[in-house]
Order: C-alpha cells, then sequence, then structure tokens
C-alpha cells in the first residue's frame, strides 16, 4: 500500500512539473535568454559616486557593450575571441582585482605608451595635451584635455589640498594593460592608486546614458540625460 501511495505521488508530481513547464516554458526561455544577454551581449550599470564627473554623474544608468572588445563565454570570464583592442579616451566598466569591485573609469594610456602628469596636465609619449577652460567657479573648474583623437571634460578642484596625485610618472603601460583615470581628476581611485588594469578585468565600453535618477532629490529623473551619448 505504502509502494502503490509513493507511486501515485510520484506520477502526481511529474504530471503538475509538466503541467507548470508547458503552462510557463516561454516565461523560463525569456528569462535565461535575458541572463544570457546580460552577461555576454550587454548590461545597465549603475554610476556610483562623484569619480566621472562631469561626463557621468551619480544615479545615471549607463549601457555596457559587452561585446565592444572580447567575446566571452557566458558567465565566466574566458575570452574566445578578440573584436577590437580599447582605445584611448575609451569609458570602460572593468571589475578590479585591487579595488575589489567594479569601476567606471577613462582609458588615457594604452600598451606601450609612456604617460606622464604633472598639475594634472598630462603627457602621452613625450607629447603635451591640449586643455581649455570651459568653466569656473569658486570650486572648480571644467576643463577640455585633448587626448589623441579624443576630445573630453575633466574636473579640477580649486580647494583641493592634495597635489600628489597630480603627477605621476613617468610610466610605460606594458602589453595588455591599460592606464585609467576618472573624469573627475581630484576625486577619483583610479590607476595613480590601482596601477594598471589588465585586459582580461575589463567588462566593455560604455557610449551612452540611458536614464539617471538624482538621489539627492527623492530620485527624480534626470530627463536631459535620457539617451544622451558618452563622450
Amino acid at each position: 500500500m505504502t509502494s502503490s501511495w509513493a507511486s501515485t505521488l510520484v506520477e502526481k508530481i511529474s504530471t503538475t512539473t509538466k503541467l507548470f513547464w508547458k503552462g510557463n516554458r516561454q516565461f523560463f526561455i525569456l528569462i535565461t535568454c535575458i541572463f544570457f544577454f546580460k552577461s555576454a551581449v550587454g548590461d545597465i550599470n549603475t554610476i556610483s559616486g562623484a569619480s566621472m564627473q562631469p561626463t557621468l554623474f551619480d544615479g545615471d544608468r549607463v549601457w555596457v557593450h559587452k561585446l565592444a572588445y572580447d567575446v566571452r563565454i557566458p558567465f565566466t570570464g574566458i575570452t574566445l575571441a578578440s573584436i577590437s583592442d580599447p582605445k584611448r579616451g575609451d569609458v570602460i566598466i572593468f571589475d578590479s582585482e585591487k579595488a575589489g569591485k567594479r569601476l567606471v573609469k577613462r582609458i588615457v594610456g594604452i600598451p606601450g605608451d609612456i604617460l606622464l602628469m604633472q598639475n594634472s596636465a598630462l603627457m602621452i609619449n613625450g607629447n603635451s595635451l591640449d586643455y581649455k577652460v570651459v568653466t569656473r567657479d569658486q570650486n572648480s573648474l571644467i576643463v577640455i584635455e585633448d587626448i589623441p583623437e579624443k576630445s573630453h571634460r575633466i574636473q579640477l578642484s580649486n580647494s583641493y589640498i592634495n597635489r600628489a596625485s597630480r603627477k605621476f610618472g613617468p610610466h610605460e603601460v606594458p602589453p595588455d594593460q591599460y592606464f585609467v583615470l576618472g573624469d573627475n581628476r581630484d576625486n577619483s581611485s583610479d590607476s595613480r592608486i590601482y596601477s594598471f588594469i589588465q585586459r582580461e578585468e575589463l567588462v566593455g565600453r560604455s557610449s551612452a546614458v540611458i536614464f539617471s535618477l538624482d538621489r539627492e532629490n527623492n530620485y527624480l529623473p534626470r530627463r536631459l540625460r535620457f539617451l544622451t551619448d558618452i563622450y
């Protein structure tokens, strides 16, 4: 009798499972596809902190193009093929082993580059970059920095006390490694602290803000930042 009861229970469970799968398989297939897409193709990353101002703000949600550089097996760091090499000026998302967290910074040095910084002004391979002040107030400067083939804005603090991080080098970037800085140069933990980043740490490249929520204003949306390009 016990065996008959157990067999009936197993049969009922099997029937229920089959009916459940039949009625919900499209949903589970969709969820699986979404996870594969987020792991290997593209995702949205939330910006936390001010290290990339004035380019990115706390609360921005940025698109992460995970196929920008490499094709990887989903849910792993195993690279199947390289698509392209990161370039100076790229805004990248990477999992920093030294920092122990995911970071968003800008590449300023690629393999073989010799970098030198004096008073926040960069030199790449012996060539001084051009700088142009855009706005100035009592707290900060917004400056256009011309990295070869790309211009972008950086922020400098007028009241910054620790000048040590405004100079480094000269350093040569090793093979398969990159030197990154935050656009908010006086408020960023980047390669000046964590040194070079490895190519295998790269998650992807970001080129657009999808939407943005202002945490200091009750998470109200910053509508002017929706679907805007990142330079």
